[in-house]
């Protein structure tokens, strides 16, 4: 395996000098782009495309096609994983991501089992497989997963949530029973993250959506432990390069030591941390992602182009090290023309 012709997002992860200051955004191929409702609405429905592997390259691709980024992710979802596990995932319109048998049962959770990435998910590795091919070494391919403990909110909630009530209740009346799904859930996300190493992803992101959520204990021990353990069991390297694993958690600014600390890559960080204070203390132990607020796409160009400056400025001197990104995922009401004010700012940056 060789670098991609542009290297800088691979190259700042690895904490190496870099020509520009490397930037994607969390979400770039989703709903706010026009061309991507084409192609969803080809596919039928959400669940459709991501089980198609030649549309979900297309989309993949159509981000790149209008901005010069310097990596492009894998469209897939996190919730792939629990539905291969066999909770039955469906979409409704309207609410989102629903399962049909949520792990509310001793004896159900005693019976999951992590799922063969290559059998039970291969629509994903030939996903990965074809996008990978289509980039033609380009730009850098990132593969991804959730969080067991984002992924287990879903799993025992049945869906999304305002106040996690069944999986607190779960981790504080039976937390054997959430370790048991924690822990077969975290042996499913390094088989499959390690899957989409094998199939051509040149770096892997875990998204914690849910983490931040948590109280200070808990966090460490129901989200960064499975969390470092899946660190730990990655491929590091394949076909002789190194593959950087970057870890998110929405809402983790207050464990950003901790998170440093488990052997991952990068950090990314959401819009609340400064990210000049970020790397004051974490030093050179990770790289940072991040960090602009998703919101400001809502702005002027003018303003959009002050905000990213403002963060690059934060970060402070030397060209290593941090990957620009938004602190999550862009909204689906973002007019696509100011994600154009955000690219060239970025790299027109010099520090």
């Amino acid at each position: 395996m060789t670098r991609p012709k542009n290297d800088n997002f691979l190259r700042a992860l690895l904490k190496e000098p870099t020509d520009r200051t490397p930037l994607w955004l969390m979400r770039q191929a989703g709903r706010y782009l026009p061309e991507y409702c084409e192609t969803r609405k080809r596919a039928g429905d959400f669940l459709s495309l991501c089980k198609a592997p030649d549309l979900a390259c297309e989309v993949t691709l159509q981000p790149l096609a209008r901005y010069d980024l310097d990596a492009a992710i894998l469209f897939s979802d996190i919730l792939t994983v629990p539905d291969a596990m066999g909770l039955g995932l469906y979409f409704e319109a309207g609410e989102g991501p629903r399962f049909e048998r949520p792990l509310r049962e001793e004896w159900a959770i005693n019976n999951l089992t992590a799922p063969d990435p290559h059998e039970h998910l291969g629509y994903v590795m030939d996903a990965v497989r074809t996008i990978r091919k289509a980039l033609d070494n380009s730009v850098p391919l990132i593969g991804f997963s959730g969080s067991p403990y984002t992924l287990a909110c879903y799993m025992v909630e049945g869906g999304g949530s305002k106040d996690f009530r069944h999986i607190k209740a779960m981790l504080y009346s039976r937390p054997d029973l959430l370790h048991r799904i924690l822990s077969v859930t975290a042996d499913a996300v390094t088989a499959y993250l390690n899957a989409q190493i094998e199939c051509g992803a040149q770096a892997v992101m875990i998204f914690d959506t849910w983490g931040g959520s948590l109280s200070n204990a808990a966090y460490q021990e129901f989200s960064l432990a499975y969390m470092q353990k899946i660190v730990a069991g990655l491929h590091q390297t394949w076909e002789g390069q190194k593959i950087p694993s970057i870890v998110f958690t929405k809402g983790g600014g207050l464990w950003l030591e901790k998170i440093a600390a488990i052997g991952c890559d990068g950090v990314g960080l959401d819009w609340t941390v400064d990210i000049g204070d970020a790397r004051r203390r974490v030093g050179d132990q990770v790289a940072l992602q991040g960090n602009l607020d998703p919101n400001v796409l809502f702005a002027t160009p003018e303003k959009i182009a002050a905000e990213a400056t403002k963060v690059l400025d934060a970060y402070g001197p030397g060209n290593t090290g941090h990957v620009f990104n938004l602190g999550h995922g862009i909204s689906q009401f973002t007019p696509p023309e100011h994600v154009v004010a955000l690219v060239e700012t970025v790299h027109g940056y010099r520090r």
